[in-house]
C-alpha cells in the first residue's frame, strides 16, 4: 500500500525548484498557479533567498505548488494521501476534495491570514528531539508553550512567544536536543486564532468533493470520508496542533508498505524511517528521484 505525503512549512530551501523547471509540464503548472496566488513562484523557487521564502504568505503557496506539480509529473496514484500542516491542501487536491484552483485560492488566504496573525506578537517554534515524551510535554506546558506538532519518532515542535521559548531553552527537558525552526510564527497555536475566521470565510463558497482515495487528517490521524468534514478540519487546524504521530499510526494500521514524499521531500520520510520501520521511502528532492519513486511500488 502506497501513501503519498506532502510536506509542510519549513521544508523549502533556496533554489529548490530550479532543476524541476527543466520539465516543461512542471514549469507550465507553476507558471499557471503563480497567476492564481498572485506571486511569481518561479522566481521564489529559484532566485529568492532564505528570508524571502520564509515569509508565510510566500512559503505556503510555494510549497503547495511544488508538491502538486511534482505529483503531476510523477504520475503515480496513491492508496492513501496525507499532508503535514499546509501540505494538507495539496493532499486535499490530490484526493479530489478540492480542485486545484480551490486549493490555491485557500492557500493564498491561509498564508496571508497566518502572516498577519504572526505579526501581532513575536512568536516562534523549536523542535524538541529525544527525551521522554511525557517529560517533554510537561516541560512545554510548564512554560506556557503549545506542542504545535507532535510528529512521532521522538520529535515534538513547541510554539509560543520568544520569551517563552527562551525560558524553555534555559531549562530544557532531560536528554532532549532543541533546534530553532526557520518559521515566521507559532503556527498551530492560539496565536493563529485570528487566521481561522479569515480562512473559514474563504472556504464558505466551496463545495468540496468526497475523497477519491483514503485521506488522513492532521487533527487526529483519522481517515476522513466526507470532503466537507475535511475542509472544516483544514480551517480549524490553523490554530490546533498537528498530530503527525497519529497519522503515522493510521498508516501502520492500514498496512502502508511504501511512502513517497512530494517536493521538497526529506522531512516526512525521515520521520517514517524511524516511526514506520520496514516501510520503503522515497523523498522527491530533484527530478533524479522520480524513477526511484515509481519503482518503490513495484
Amino acid at each position: 500500500m502506497l501513501v503519498i505525503a506532502a510536506p509542510g512549512q519549513g521544508a523549502q530551501t533556496p533554489g529548490f525548484l530550479a532543476p524541476w523547471l527543466e520539465i516543461p509540464e512542471f514549469r507550465d503548472r507553476i507558471s499557471a498557479w503563480s497567476e492564481i496566488v498572485g506571486l511569481d513562484l518561479i522566481a521564489y523557487g529559484t532566485t529568492a533567498d532564505a528570508d524571502e521564502i520564509r515569509d508565510t504568505a510566500v512559503a505556503q503557496p510555494l510549497l503547495v505548488a511544488a508538491a502538486l506539480a511534482a505529483y503531476d509529473v510523477l504520475g503515480v496514484t496513491p492508496d492513501l494521501v496525507a499532508g503535514h500542516s499546509v501540505g494538507e491542501l495539496a493532499a486535499a487536491a490530490i484526493a479530489g476534495v478540492l480542485t486545484r484552483e480551490e486549493a490555491f485560492g485557500l492557500v493564498r488566504e491561509r498564508g496571508q491570514a497566518m502572516a498577519k496573525a504572526a505579526a501581532v506578537t513575536e512568536t516562534g517554534m523549536l523542535a524538541v528531539l529525544g527525551g521522554a515524551e511525557d517529560e517533554v510535554l510537561a516541560a512545554i506546558a510548564g512554560q506556557g508553550l503549545t506542542p504545535a506538532n507532535i510528529n512521532g519518532a521522538g520529535q515534538i515542535v513547541a510554539g509560543g512567544t520568544l520569551e517563552q521559548l527562551d525560558a524553555f531553552k534555559a531549562d530544557p527537558p532531560a536528554k532532549a536536543r532543541l533546534i530553532p525552526l526557520s518559521v515566521a510564527g507559532a503556527f498551530h497555536t492560539v496565536h493563529m486564532s485570528p487566521a481561522v475566521d479569515q480562512l473559514r470565510q474563504a472556504a464558505a463558497g466551496i463545495k468540496p468533493g468526497d475523497p477519491a482515495v483514503k485521506l488522513l487528517s492532521n487533527s487526529d490521524g483519522a481517515l476522513v470520508a466526507a470532503g466537507s468534514d475535511f475542509v472544516d478540519r483544514l480551517v480549524k487546524q490553523v490554530a490546533n496542533p498537528v498530530r503527525w504521530d497519529a497519522c503515522m499510526a493510521t498508516m501502520a494500521a492500514e498496512g502502508v508498505t511504501a511512502m513517497i514524499e512530494l517536493l521538497p521531500g526529506g522531512t516526512l520520510t525521515g520521520l517514517a524511517r524511524r516511526g514506520l520501520p520496514g516501510v520503503k521511502t522515497v523523498a522527491l528532492k530533484t527530478p533524479d528521484n522520480l524513477d526511484a519513486a515509481r519503482e518503490v511500488i513495484k
